[in-house]
């Protein structure tokens, strides 16, 4: 797999990766803004602005006119929300890409922003804030971000604060566009049974006329803990969910970077993983356990996630805090672990860019969040290249470090939980 990079004359960048192998292609246009830019005077209006990217343009005025044209060429569309990007993509046929260019391009330059669509949307956006409160083992990743960012924008919810959803109008949306969706914020991606020139030339076509601009940055990040923090979300549920987990580093931080992440796959990725051996095969004390290394541009964390029942919680926490500490003792993993978690993340990362979603996403967040462009075989050597010491390395200078307990349940005291963290 070997990228194409191309820069229009208004600075959008242009990522074009042929797979041959496959008859699809993914049309993806990533902005580098998301609810991390936002502020309470807006909250929520990134993820807002994406669902209204598919509620009608000037070429095309309206919804259905917009679906039945994608669902015609037997293509799917849908869009996301993150933190730091958004992201909008047609996947399609091969002989469909033109009409997916033509599309997403149409969306950027030419938004109704149909008052009357926007009210009707805004049900639709607090039906899904509904759907993730009802939805704990989604709600227990904002729950914990919350606990480690506190009342900012990285600690908000994506889908916003529901006081804010009912104020925006579609000024909001246009003073939104104005400040960050400028070609020098985006990049457009085709991955998929395509040639190179021709999308170049058809990119050229259809976005040449976006504009260029300054966009500012997100607001910082301060980390200053010196001590263990948990966070309740009272909710009476029949399974009690925790993440417990510790700050590392972002994006930027490559050194670390991979280390982490092999440490998350020996701790719980996979189903012989420390901990879901320990907390569901030898203790059924829940049903899904999971490890994962998460990192923004210039934050991160690694945390366990579970959901328990709720009358052994204790000793579920207790057993993810006992092995966090064990793993910290200098020969407790062996040169076989730590092949055996190399290669599960190796191959869990080969097998999402069989997807061309994947592929798309891959190359496009590289660019926009780490300001670089690699192939695959690059990121595969440097996993590889993580040695024990590397490990060692990474525990002591993260695994040490105060411990941070977000549960959603039926509890409300939180001096219980704390006693567990010491």
């Amino acid at each position: 797999m070997i990228y194409h990079n191309f820069t229009l004359k208004n600075g959008l960048r242009i990522v074009v990766v042929p797979i041959n192998e496959v008859e699809s292609v993914t049309t993806m246009i990533l902005v580098g803004a998301g609810s991390r830019y936002e502020d309470k005077t807006n909250s929520g209006i990134s993820h807002f602005l994406e669902h209204m990217a598919f509620k009608g343009t000037k070429n095309r005025p309206t919804a259905l006119e917009i679906s039945t044209l994608i669902d015609g060429a037997g293509a799917e569309s849908n869009a996301f929300t993150g933190k730091e990007i958004t992201g909008y993509f047609i996947k399609s046929a091969a002989s469909q890409v033109n009409l997916s260019l033509d599309i997403l391009s149409d969306m950027l330059t030419n938004l109704l922003l149909d008052p009357k669509e926007i009210a009707k949307e805004r049900g639709v956006i607090l039906e899904e804030i509904n759907l993730y409160e009802d939805t704990p083992p989604r709600k227990i990743g904002d729950v914990y971000e919350q606990l480690l960012y506190g009342d900012t924008p990285m600690g908000w919810d994506v889908a916003g604060n529901k006081d804010i959803i009912n104020k925006i109008i579609r000024e909001d949306f246009a003073k939104y566009m104005k400040k960050f969706y400028s070609a020098t914020n985006m990049a457009v991606i085709v991955a998929g049974k395509v040639k190179v020139e021709d999308i170049l030339k058809k990119a050229d076509k259809y976005f040449s006329g976006l504009p260029t601009f300054v966009t500012p940055p997100p607001p910082g990040i301060v980390e200053v803990q010196k001590a263990p923090a948990v966070s309740i979300k009272f909710k009476k549920t029949e399974q009690a969910h925790f993440a417990l987990g510790v700050r590392t580093i972002g994006l930027v931080n490559e050194k670390d970077h991979y280390p982490l992440s092999v440490l998350a796959a020996i701790l719980g990725g996979g189903m012989s993983s420390r901990l879901f051996h320990e907390v569901r095969e030898k203790r059924g004390l829940a049903y899904y356990v999971r490890t994962s290394s998460d990192n923004y541009v210039d934050c991160g964390t690694l945390a366990t996630y579970v959901g328990a029942d709720p009358a052994r919680i204790d000793e579920a926490i207790k057993v993810v805090v006992e092995e966090y500490k064990k793993i910290q003792k200098k020969g407790e993993i062996t040169q076989k672990e730590l092949d055996k978690s190399r290669e599960y993340v190796k191959g869990h990362f080969v097998l999402e860019l069989e997807d061309t979603r994947s592929v798309a996403i891959f190359y496009g967040s590289s660019l926009l969040l780490e300001k670089k462009l690699e192939n695959p075989d690059v990121i595969i050597k440097k996993t590889d290249a993580v040695t024990l010491d590397d490990i060692q390395r990474v525990i002591k200078k993260y695994l040490t470090g105060p411990l941070n307990l977000a549960i959603i349940g039926d509890f409300e005291n939180s001096e219980r939980f704390e006693k567990l963290l010491k």
